[in-house]
């Protein structure tokens, strides 16, 4: 059975960081996870080079628009390449065969009804290459996505019919529930098409970056819009429009995505792919973002993380690991060198490098660095028992996209073999004369590790190498087979010397990331000591009033809820997303669910004390506190009079 595999191509007006690293990680552990299973797998990769915002980044380079893009797409395959990711095809948006495939399947949308010219005008963000309804904008100027500044613009378009699609789309949904996953991203996806679609420009006249039209259409002066052409790299990329030659991997298994462009692949995409007669995807993954020590990471801070520093400091292997088992796959994660330090020391190694060690120490004392299985099942059966139990569990987390989930049962393994060293003690049964119940041991730790290293060898393959050399044997479909489908044990082998995988690190390798400046820096006193000037007020008289400088210390803002679900087992809380225009929503319990609905307030405006210490209820983490009133009447958020731009300060 063949599989298909995707990554997003990634937008060349920026080099990779670190958010990259981790969705071409999970996609290219996914990949090498069927092909261990003798799977036949097409993993895909690339980068997207059209658009208004590639084609003035270039201007502002000073550089002509193609060099632009080959020099930042080469910085993406050269670091991919450097992490040895097994793609099978790096796909550019200004290959020919990509930009032929798109012309086809523009010519087949029009003559299909899918697609037809009109005039547009609107409000345009060119950050997003999307055009917004004044209704949507805050503020009636900026772009209620990102924040920005959008410009009105009037233009011929062609549009795609995407509100026929509608119903279409809702039904998928519901008939396949594992299409968008982690599930809890579903329920925003629904309720944007239930909302209402509207249907999509997909040209532009006002730059000249990007797909031309089929000479057929002759129509020179329209480009494709890059929502169009990106997204059909997934097909073209087959041979879509030219050949056909590889569709046979379509419909893709899983397409991995980050949650800002799940709008995207989740509506626009399947709508094209209806649009065009061919197959849905099975599943679109859409996984969280990264902070950095608990900060939200922008250039303007200085602590945007590259992945080459991470991996020249720490090792490209120990870095797909940690990203992989630190943060459930679709929540956001958190990118800290102390706990990176704390997990490579106790879980790489503590449980697996010295547990390594210790059977190559012994089988050298006690038996000239042979080791033989003979007699393992008959000392240790309850081990081996227990080893393969969680191993025919692990194949149900990789399904699920729960690499963390994976690691976390994986590692039982090596808590199974450390455990039987210290209650089995080979070392005592040798002073004992018991020397085929100490062999015994040391055989079962083998195996402990060759079947683990078999399982590992998706997330970390050049570490697991080593430790198969060492055992005796290849990891491929064959050792997979035999060790884990079969159930089979080692056969008598000689060990080999290796040095120590993982040395332990005492101090961190990268310097740290600059700390966010408290708000009694001189500026920010200037700014407070001006509005006590010029608002003193009198003495405090009572307990209960303060001075106008304590009123100034809490930050208040008003936020948009991007994001609401309900807690479970909690009758009062709602966890909620919130955006108060920074790099990173935030996230904010609240007791209010017996008020209002999770559904009922996204996109909403609330107002938030952003200034807050993060609390933990029911063992979530909440960044800052909604404003509400409550009378006899019930409880009612404070809410700006008219729509406000994320993080409009209030005071």
């Amino acid at each position: 059975m063949s599989k298909y595999i995707t990554t997003p191509i990634y937008y060349v007006n920026g080099e990779a960081h670190i958010g990259h690293a981790y969705t071409t990680f999970i996609a290219d552990t996914m990949a090498r996870y069927e092909r261990l299973k003798n799977e036949d797998v097409y993993f895909l990769t690339g980068t997207d080079e059209h658009g208004q915002k590639i084609e003035e980044s270039a201007k502002k380079n000073g550089k002509p628009t193609q060099q632009f893009a080959d020099e930042i797409s080469a910085t993406f395959k050269n670091l991919w390449d450097e992490f040895e990711i097994s793609y099978s095809q790096f796909i550019r948006t200004t290959d020919e065969d990509h930009k032929k495939g798109v012309q086809k399947a523009f010519e087949m949308m029009f003559a299909k009804g899918d697609i037809y010219k009109d005039f547009y005008e609107g409000h345009y963000c060119v950050s997003c290459e999307t055009f917004f309804p004044e209704t949507q904008l805050i503020d009636g100027e900026f772009c209620p996505d990102c924040g920005r500044s959008t410009s009105v613009v009037k233009e011929e378009s062609y549009f795609f019919r995407l509100s026929k699609y509608q119903d279409a789309l809702l039904n998928h949904y519901a008939q396949n529930p594992d299409f968008i996953l982690p599930k809890s991203r579903a329920n925003e996806v629904i309720n944007f098409v239930k909302g209402g679609l509207k249907d999509l420009s997909v040209t532009r006249t006002s730059f000249s970056w990007g797909v031309k039209m089929p000479a057929s259409m002759n129509d020179d002066k329209h480009v494709m819009y890059v929502w169009l052409d990106a997204l059909l790299n997934y097909v073209t990329a087959l041979g879509y429009g030219k050949d056909d030659a590889k569709m046979n991997y379509w419909p893709a298994s899983v397409q991995f995505v980050g949650k800002d462009i799940l709008r995207f692949h989740a509506i626009y995409w399947p709508a094209f792919l209806m649009s065009l007669d061919l197959p849905l995807p099975k599943t679109i993954g859409a996984h969280g973002w990264w902070t950095r020590d608990g900060e939200k990471m922008s250039k303007s801070k200085g602590n945007v993380i590259a992945p080459k520093e991470v991996s020249d400091a720490y090792g490209a292997e120990n870095l797909r690991y940690f990203m992989l088992r630190e943060v459930p796959f679709g929540q956001d994660g958190d990118f800290s060198q102390r706990a990176f330090i704390d997990r490579m020391n106790s879980e790489l190694s503590n449980d697996l490098g010295n547990l390594l060690n210790r059977i190559i120490g012994m089988s050298s004392k006690y038996s000239d660095n042979v080791i033989d299985s003979v007699d393992v099942m008959k000392y240790h059966a309850k081990e081996m028992n227990d080893m393969h139990t969680i191993v025919d569990s692990l194949d149900q987390y990789m399904e699920a996209i729960q690499p963390h989930r994976y690691l976390e049962e994986l590692w039982r393994l090596f808590a199974i073999g450390n455990k039987a060293i210290e209650e089995h003690a080979p070392w005592t049964k040798i002073k004992e004369n018991r020397k085929d119940e100490a062999l015994a041991t040391v055989a079962l730790v083998a195996n402990v590790l060759a079947k683990a290293a078999v399982m590992l060898h998706p997330i970390m393959p050049k570490t697991t190498s080593i430790i198969a050399d060492a055992l005796g044997f290849e990891i491929n479909y064959a050792s997979y087979k035999a060790l884990i489908l079969d159930k089979e044990l080692l056969k008598v082998f000689n060990i080999k010397n290796v040095p120590p995988l993982f040395p332990r690190i005492e101090e961190p390798l990268m310097p740290e990331a600059p700390k966010a400046m408290p708000d009694n820096r001189p500026e920010i006193a200037e700014k407070k000591e001006e509005k006590l000037k010029k608002a003193e007020a009198p003495k405090a008289e009572a307990d209960n009033l303060i001075e106008i400088g304590q009123f100034f210390q809490t930050s208040l803002k008003v936020g948009i809820v991007i994001e609401a679900q309900e807690v479970p087992k909690s009758a009062k809380l709602l966890k909620l997303q919130v955006d108060l225009g920074e790099e990173k929503p935030r996230q904010v319990v609240a007791g209010i669910k017996e008020h209002y609905s999770a559904e009922s307030l996204i996109g909403s405006c609330v107002c938030v004390v952003a200034n807050l210490k993060p609390a933990k209820l029911m063992g979530m983490v909440s960044e800052g506190m909604l404003l509400a009133a409550k009378d006899e009447s019930g409880l009612s958020l404070i809410r700006p009079e008219k729509p406000k731009k994320a993080g409009t300060p209030i005071g």
